[in-house]
């Protein structure tokens, strides 16, 4: 009996140490459970992918561009601004359980299971949208089981972290609608060009279903599969009571309208500047395109998002969408040097060369400026300096060359000062002033003013026959804009990290005095007459309500206007790609592009007059004999001198003795005269 009660007693001991093994286990697999699940909460999700694509800033701090891969467009929207009925077709043919599973539908993996044995093979999947997210965000779409393990990770850390709506917005955003749509938004306007927030349930529907597979439902690929997996959406919503089946059949009645795809235009403001900064930074700042594409980097740029916008709007005013012609604006703060806006191209989807960027294109007249600035600057020619304007054989080279240019339509006004050689933009008067200078000093003062292209010293370099890029124009009658101080374009002000550390800021730059304040003062003075009645830009002036200082330029190829303001200096280009000559209107649609963007770009701006530095003087002259007027000429006009090069002597040619009017040397009394007609024009419309 002894040896009988034995064996129970020790059966019970291995129970009981059998349930201790157990339950130690238990507490175990408890204690290693929080320890995970702690882990995974208080570990880091990593970087996002759409997350580490570079940001473009402009000069506010808002975002205006990512460098994503090229074609790739992607618009963030909250939740409140998807329509409701997107979201649950979403819900209702993704994942019906969105909100009750903790980002795993363990029954829903049970099925897909069974059903995959069954057939021996990946038949049916059962990822939730937390899931999907995960792989999108963070992981490759490759078959292994250490994805597996990681979007699994990856899936519960985004559920601890983020509520359901949070999740539920960040798949939105991010999901592949194709064609380079990724999130409802860039979807919603790409295929129907309106808000996420206003579709409707045909359209919510039609949108939900393509996510599945982007180019097999994609409507512009395959509308019959589209209208297909519409229908599956459909009777998902109906099974889930989110709609009745009349809605359904009402919805699916419907015939939609998907916008063409060619029709799409780039939404990307500034597509040129970003382009333009990519190979910037590439160039100089040995940043790959890796880094841009997926390090995260926030570069933080000059670009004033009003002016961009300006800028855009004045290009697709004036100029023909369905004609080859071609444009380029762009626009420098002659203060510092910044880049306010940049157009290299009436449709960057059409066509990405940056035309502003171009040193292929004659500057025609625009450049005739810069030559008479060296002639001010060097004391050798002044406003009223008289030339001949006929036709003329220039001999140069010692000799052995001829050069004989012409006026447009072949009109010679005769004897002329500068200032009226500038309004009327003479030939012949330019190419004079060249011979008198010389060519090389003129090519020196082009290289202190920023011109990089190489110039040619020949006469013909007076009238821009040397090649020279929009962006050195704008760059170099900023000079004359800031009083002849020289500022380096700048484009890119700083560069951080992901990480926010500080990878680069621009250089303080402080600005070369390339010619005495006065000099760029008289040149600028000179400059607001090619606005005035008689000037090449008169047709454009009732469009200008400030002081605006400019030059126009034409070629048989290529049509410029080039000025500024106190805040603004700009250059406007018009022609063809492939040097086809323009005609005579095309060449007009420069000068309107400069006046619109101006006027808009500085419409929050009072208008400036240009400041008047030391040294200049001005005093009346009389109009035909360049000498000071007396109180019997009778054409009279204010002209402005670097002190020390104004005319000492006085008019006798109409009867009067000399030095009975004074010369009027008092700078400000007689500039506040000439800003009092200078104030009427500017302003009566």
């Amino acid at each position: 009996m002894a040896g009988h009660d034995h064996k129970p007693h020790k059966r019970k001991k291995r129970w009981v140490r059998l349930a201790i093994v157990l339950f130690g286990f238990l507490g175990l697999s408890v204690i290693a459970g929080s320890i995970l699940l702690a882990y995974l909460y208080i570990t880091p999700l990593p970087m996002a992918e759409t997350e580490r694509s570079s940001r473009l800033l402009d000069n506010h701090g808002e975002v205006i561009a990512t460098f994503s891969p090229t074609g790739s467009t992607s618009e963030k929207v909250t939740l409140a601004d998807i329509s409701p009925m997107l979201v649950k077709a979403t819900l209702a043919v993704e994942d019906r359980k969105f909100y009750d599973h903790p980002g795993f539908d363990l029954k829903g993996m049970a099925r897909a299971v069974l059903v995959n044995l069954q057939h021996m093979d990946s038949k049916q999947g059962a990822s939730t949208l937390t899931q999907q997210l995960a792989r999108n965000l963070y992981l490759s779409h490759e078959k292994t089981f250490t994805r597996k393990l990681k979007e699994a990770k990856f899936t519960a850390q985004i559920e601890m972290k983020y509520s359901k709506a949070e999740i539920l917005e960040m798949y939105l955003n991010e999901i592949y609608y194709g064609h380079g749509a990724h999130g409802i938004e860039s979807a919603s306007q790409m295929y129907f060009g309106k808000s996420a927030k206003d579709l409707n349930l045909a359209e919510s529907s039609l949108l939900a279903g393509i996510p599945k597979g982007p180019t097999y439902y994609s409507p512009y690929n395959h509308l019959d599969h589209a209208v297909n997996r519409q229908k599956i959406v459909l009777n998902s919503m109906v099974e889930t009571g989110e709609i009745t089946q009349a809605e359904a059949d009402k919805a699916a009645a419907i015939k939609l309208t998907i916008l063409p795809k060619d029709r799409q235009q780039d939404k990307v403001i500034a597509s040129f500047f970003r382009d333009y900064v990519r190979g910037l930074i590439s160039s100089k700042l040995d940043i790959t395109e890796a880094q841009l594409e997926k390090g995260g980097l926030n570069i933080y740029t000059t670009l004033d998002p009003q002016a961009q916008k300006a800028a855009e709007e004045a290009v697709a005013k004036e100029m023909d969408s369905k004609s080859e012609l071609e444009t380029a604006l762009v626009s420098i703060d002659p203060r510092n040097g910044h880049i306010k806006a940049m157009v290299g191209g009436k449709n960057y989807r059409t066509n990405q060369y940056n035309h502003a960027l171009a040193k292929t294109r004659q500057p025609g007249s625009t450049f005739k400026p810069i030559m008479y600035l060296t002639a001010i600057a060097s004391h050798q020619m002044t406003g009223i300096t008289m030339f001949n304007s006929e036709p003329t054989l220039f001999h140069y080279d010692n000799n052995r060359k001829t050069y004989q240019p012409n006026n447009f339509g072949d009109k010679y006004l005769g004897e002329i000062n500068m200032r009226q050689a500038i309004a009327a933009s003479d030939n012949i008067y330019a190419v004079n002033t060249i011979m008198q200078i010389g060519p090389d000093q003129v090519t020196d003062m082009a290289k202190k003013m920023g011109i990089t292209s190489s110039l040619d010293p020949v006469p013909s370099l007076a009238l821009g026959t040397s090649p020279i890029s929009p962006l050195e124009m704008a760059s170099a009658f900023a000079v004359l804009a800031s009083n002849g101080q020289r500022m380096p374009p700048v484009a890119v002000l700083r560069i951080t990290d992901a990480a926010g550390r500080n990878l680069y800021t621009a250089p303080e730059v402080k600005g070369e005095q390339i010619v005495e304040p006065a000099a760029a003062y008289v040149m600028t003075r000179m400059m607001e007459g090619v606005f005035d009645t008689g000037g090449t830009g008169r047709r454009v002036s009732a469009l200008l309500k400030r002081p605006v200082a400019g030059k126009t330029g034409t070629t048989d190829t290529d049509a410029w206007l080039v000025g500024y303001t106190p805040e603004l200096s700009t250059a406007v280009w018009v022609g063809y790609d492939k040097g086809r000559e323009i005609t005579s209107l095309e060449g007009r649609r420069a000068a309107p592009i400069f006046a619109e963007y101006t006027e808009k770009a500085l419409e929050n701006v009072p208008p400036k007059i240009f400041p008047i530095p030391e040294n200049v003087v001005s005093t009346y002259i009389d109009s035909k004999t360049g000498k000071l007027a007396d109180a019997d000429c009778p054409e009279k006009s204010l002209e402005v001198f670097v002190k020390g090069t104004e005319p000492t002597e006085y008019c006798d040619a109409h009867g009067g003795k000399q030095k009975t009017v004074p010369p009027a040397t008092d700078t400000v009394k007689q500039e506040e005269r000439s800003w009092w007609s200078d104030f009427k024009r500017w302003w009566i419309e």
